[in-house]
């Protein structure tokens, strides 16, 4: 049975890193955004991905970033990876992957069928994608939002590169979404906090659990 990879987005503090790895997740995705209430500065991250032991993945998650801005955070932070969440094309994704030899994920925002067009030229680009639900214009975050979208557009399908899930996960939900998709990674933020930027520990081990969970059927 294959594993289920789990990230958890969002991270603040070294005890948000240890909830993070008492679960068993995966993934630490630390946000650059100075308009998201998860933001980070370069001192404050600095720690949390100090904190992070070895095998759990360093996640940058940045919005349109300059290379200027990019510049600093790789100097300043220890990562494994960037996540681009902003209007970057698949040259600003390839060029980036080049400039800081760090692995790239995509995350493309999905409302209708119309919104999974870019995803294959997308996918020669970037070393993974992120399938996230699609911000209404009012919103302030690309992500990060609690908001879903349909799970059969995504249903049982298959890109050039890895792909996670992502759009009002939680520890509730997470299971039905995997079996309904047939994902093999999920990434969730605001579905595992007690108030807005605030994580959650106990829901953070509820949802890995449900997640990688023997329990979680899988469609072949």
């Amino acid at each position: 049975m294959p594993d289920i990879r789990v990230k958890i987005c969002g991270l603040r503090t070294e005890a948000d890193v240890q909830a993070v790895v008492a679960a068993g997740a995966h993934y630490a995705g630390l946000v650059f955004f100075p308009r998201s209430p998860r933001h980070l500065t370069l001192d404050e991250a600095r720690i949390v991905a100090f904190a992070a032991p070895p095998g759990l993945a360093k996640v940058a998650l940045v919005v349109d970033a300059d290379d200027a801005t990019l510049d600093a955070i790789v100097e300043a932070v220890p990562l494994d990876m960037l996540q681009l969440h902003g209007h970057e094309t698949p040259e600003r994704v390839a060029a980036l992957r080049e400039r800081y030899g760090l692995p790239v994920m995509k995350a493309i925002g999905v409302a209708d069928e119309g919104d999974l067009a870019g995803l294959i030229e997308m996918s020669l680009a970037a070393d993974q994608l992120l399938i996230d639900a699609k911000p209404p214009r009012e919103a302030e975050l690309p992500g990060g939002n609690g908001l879903s979208f349909d799970w059969r557009l995504v249903a049982q399908r298959r890109w050039l590169k890895p792909w996670m899930l992502a759009g009002g996960l939680t520890p509730e939900n997470v299971a039905e979404a995997i079996q309904r998709t047939n994902v093999r990674q999920v990434d969730v933020s605001s579905g595992v906090e007690a108030s807005r930027g605030v994580k959650d520990p106990a829901r953070i081990a509820a949802f890995v659990r449900a997640a990688t969970g023997p329990a979680v059927p899988r469609l072949r």
